[in-house]
Parts: C-alpha cells; structure tokens; sequence
C-alpha cells in the first residue's frame, strides 16, 4: 500500500511538473500575443497537445533544466526530446520511406509493449534467436517494456509515431548492442544513437549525461565506448528502419551482421547471463505448460 501511494505521489509530481512548464509557457505566449499562432489548438490525435513556437521553447528549456537535475524523470526527457527534433524526424520518416521494411513499419504502425507482445511466446523461441535475446534482456535487465511515454507536443501525427517508435525501440538496440541499463551503457548508446538516428536529444544526452560520470567512468567512456559508438553507429544500418516484430525467430548474431553492428568493449551488468537465462527458460517452461 505504501509503495502505491509513493508511486501515485511520484506521477501526482510529474504532471504537476509539467503543467508548471506549460504554464509558464504559456504566459510567456500571452506576453507575445500579438504573434500569430503557428499550430492548430486542435489535437492531431490523442494525447496531443498543441503549442506555439514560444511556449515549445521555454518547456524545452524547463525540461533541458530538470532533466539535468534528475534524469530519472522520463516525462522530463521525453518533453526534451520532442521538443527540440526539428527537422530530425523528418529525415527518420525519410529513411523509412525509402526503405521497403520502414515503409510495412509507417503503414502497420506497430506497437511495443507487454499487451503487443507476446511475451510467453518469445520465451518459446530457441536460445540463439532474436526473440529468446529480447527476454533474455528484460530478465537480465529487470525491466518490462511499458515505460516509454507516449508522445504530446509533436505536431504531425506520422512525425509523432517516428518518435514513439524510435522510444519503444530503443530496448532493442540495448539488445542487439548487448548493453545494460546503466549510466555508463546508456551514453554509450546515446552516442551511437545521435550518430545513426541524428536525434538532438540524443546529442544533448551525450554531451551533458558524462557529467553524473566519476572520472575513472567518465575516462572509460570516451577512451573505448565513444569510439565504438561513433564508428559502429555511424556504419551501421539505420535502426528506425528495423521491422524488430518481423524477426524474433531470426539469428541474433546475423542480424547483428546484417545490420553491421559488432559487440562494444565488455559491460559492467548486475545480474550475470547464467541467471538470466535460467529466468528465461523458466518462463519458457511455464509457456509451454499453459499451451502444450
């Protein structure tokens, strides 16, 4: 019960955060009220909020600032992001038009969480292939895939898919790259994202999140995983044009190959492989009871 009222204060806080940011902008769009409005006050789809121009710039202020002081504060990053991709993810709709695989993503639009996939049916897959990797992962890591927000202040609703796809996805390129959830592996893969995707948040990730860094981390981190990241990402196939739901029963390590992507220098994980797998067999085990 405690832990439920923590986490109902927990989001109480981040909406009433966020409504501090929009507000503020909000005020400061009064102030130029003489300005005329660049976007529709009519949501594209749901969960969309419209802003003018003036009030997209002070939330990314805002957020830019609070990310910095808590990065656990996903709503926090994820208003950085949208808020400052500019041209980015047009160019990401691009590439996927131009790319038979990204162009079944545009049109299906899938989804990626634990009611979208079925995760007991992964656990099925033969050690080896993509989808045993994918839970694998999530045992090892100890996380589930329903924690990406979704997306608010991207006008487009195509541009604003392109950015729920590239948060749902990113999961798997902590799969295929073999990185754990950590400060250190996640810079890591920021860098190799900003290079491969071209998103600004990413490239502000890279910049700033070294700081929460001790020097000796701080030190491994530029020495051995920015250069993987910048020559593996920037040679890599681009990941936003991966149709992941379309390979869970395919070859990890060929699609490592496929995708031009090679192991970064060894991570420092929580939990070892072994236990990982054991978790992942178990799961495997229960699955086939249920549907023998």
């Amino acid at each position: 019960m405690l832990g439920l009222a923590r986490t109902s204060r927990n989001r109480y806080m981040n909406v009433s955060a966020l409504r501090n940011v929009i507000h503020f902008a909000q005020c400061i769009q009064k102030v130029s009220a003489n300005q005329t409005r660049s976007s529709s006050t009519t949501p594209a789809y749901e969960g969309h909020i419209p802003l003018h121009w003036a009030e997209k710039a002070v939330l990314a202020v805002g957020s830019a600032f609070m990310s910095l002081a808590d990065p656990r504060r996903g709503d926090m990053i994820a208003a950085l992001g949208e808020t400052t991709a500019g041209s980015s993810l047009s160019r990401l709709r691009d590439a996927m038009l131009y790319s038979s695989e990204g162009r079944r993503i545009l049109k299906d639009r899938p989804r990626v969480n634990s009611t979208t996939v079925d995760m007991d049916r992964l656990a099925q897959y033969s050690e080896g292939t993509f989808g045993r990797a994918y839970i694998t992962w999530l045992e090892r890591c100890g996380v589930t895939p329903d924690t990406r927000e979704p997306v608010h202040y991207i006008d487009d609703p195509e541009l604003a898919y392109v950015m729920q796809r590239y948060r749902e996805c990113h999961d798997f390129y902590h799969c295929i790259c073999n990185f754990p959830v950590n400060v250190e592996s996640e810079l890591a893969l920021k860098f190799f994202e900003f290079v491969n995707l071209g998103l600004p948040v990413t490239a502000i990730s890279a910049a700033f999140g070294p700081l929460r860094l001790n020097s000796q981390k701080r030190a491994r981190l530029y020495s051995e995983y920015v250069p993987w990241a910048l020559r593996c990402g920037g040679s890599a196939k681009n990941l936003i044009t991966v149709y992941w739901e379309e390979r869970w029963e395919q070859d990890v390590e060929e699609m490592k190959k496929e995708f031009g992507i090679w192991d970064p220098p060894e991570a420092r994980w929580t939990r070892p492989l072994s236990e990982a797998k054991a978790a992942a067999a178990n799961r495997q085990r229960a699955a086939g009871a249920k549907n023998p």
